[in-house]
């Protein structure tokens, strides 16, 4: 079996921060959204992926993947170009796939749990398709389906006005080839583009069957900052956080605390975890690192206060007061405009900015 891995779109929801990089390079406790999706397909046993590249982000994303050895998979490259719809993605990685079963994987999504009981789900039977659902609170937002007594689905439809459930498609598929002849029939939906939903529908009227996972364990799809910053709160929580950089003498440290080699706390600094700190970053006297937080690499931190928030790296952070709830992109700077010390700040900051607060 083989891996598809969507790493095109536009980000539009994450603006201004997709405005310099793709989205999926954003980071959750300092590891890109994608890197989370390869660890999940090296997992289940699937070592052949082909990413699929957009028109923007290509040589970000190249760069950072390379050819897979460093994560122990062997990475081919797919140009999708412009983002017409799910199933024109799939339809790109045909001559990749070349006659195998498949995952795809939309890779802006983190699910804690992985996809190895999605796929050895679909291997157990005969399935044209396999998908992951979970129950969603607003499922008029998503793909939906119906399913039967047995799992089996027994229909999809993209987006509904009137979901006619609450279990929505959370961008884990596993396909049979016979899903490319079904792409090759489709027509573009009312978005203009080409639906996944509508491809594996094809597929039931074909009179193949539909397996479905219901996962249980969180999910999140890191589309909007807010949901950044819970993914990366999830991820904090769970992960197991080793301290090997420098812990000064005077320094204050409770929880959890991922602490790269060459990272610094100083004397006087008050760091509660569970908190994750890149290398060649310095949280200095004066400062409040609060849980939740994620700080990224080269940047300096002095008497700020700052929790439940990411900063992408590269950045410099003197303002006096507080900082909550944020995401700042890569070289931003914020500084205090004046003695004023506000109640708190919510941001969300684009690259290369700079703040007076």
């Amino acid at each position: 079996m083989k891996g598809v891995l969507l790493s095109g779109g536009t980000g539009s929801r994450l603006r201004p921060i997709t405005h310099t990089g793709p989205k999926q390079l954003v980071p959750v406790a300092n590891k890109p959204v994608l890197e989370y999706a390869i660890e999940d397909l090296k997992e289940a046993n699937i070592t052949e992926i082909g990413v699929v590249l957009g028109n923007k982000g290509r040589e970000e994303i190249q760069e950072l993947l390379g050819d897979g050895s460093e994560y122990g998979v062997d990475i081919t490259y797919i140009v999708q170009g412009n983002p017409l719809g799910l199933a024109h993605a799939a339809g790109c990685a045909r001559d990749f796939v070349n006659g195998d079963d498949f995952v795809m994987y939309l890779g802006d999504n983190i699910l804690n749990e992985g996809i190895s009981d999605l796929v050895e789900s679909f291997e157990a039977g005969k399935y044209g398709a396999g998908i992951a659902l979970q129950a969603v609170d607003y499922p008029g937002q998503f793909g939906v389906v119906d399913i039967d007594d047995d799992q089996n689905v027994t229909g999809l439809v993209e987006k509904p006005d009137d979901p006619p459930t609450d279990l929505a498609l959370i961008g884990m598929y596993v396909f049979s080839p016979a899903i490319f002849d079904a792409i090759e029939r489709l027509e573009p939906s009312w978005r203009g583009e080409l639906e996944i939903t509508d491809a594996i529908h094809l597929l039931l009227d074909d009179g193949y069957e539909i397996d479905s996972h219901v996962v249980t364990g969180w999910w999140k799809d890191t589309g909007k900052p807010e949901d950044i910053l819970e993914a990366n709160r999830l991820v904090l929580e769970e992960t197991t956080l080793e301290r090997r950089g420098t812990v000064e003498d005077g320094a204050e440290t409770k929880g959890r605390i991922e602490l790269a080699e060459s990272a610094v706390i100083e004397d006087g600094a008050v760091v509660r975890g569970p908190v994750s700190i890149a290398d060649d970053t310095v949280v200095k006297s004066g400062t409040y690192v609060g849980p939740y937080t994620s700080l990224g690499p080269n940047s300096t931190l002095d008497g700020i206060h700052i929790e439940n928030s990411v900063v992408i790296g590269d950045s410099t952070l003197t303002a006096s007061g507080r900082i909550v709830d944020s995401l700042l992109g890569r070289c931003t700077n914020v500084e205090s405009a004046d003695d004023h010390l506000p109640e708190g700040r919510r941001l969300v900051v684009g690259e290369n900015s700079q703040l007076k607060l």
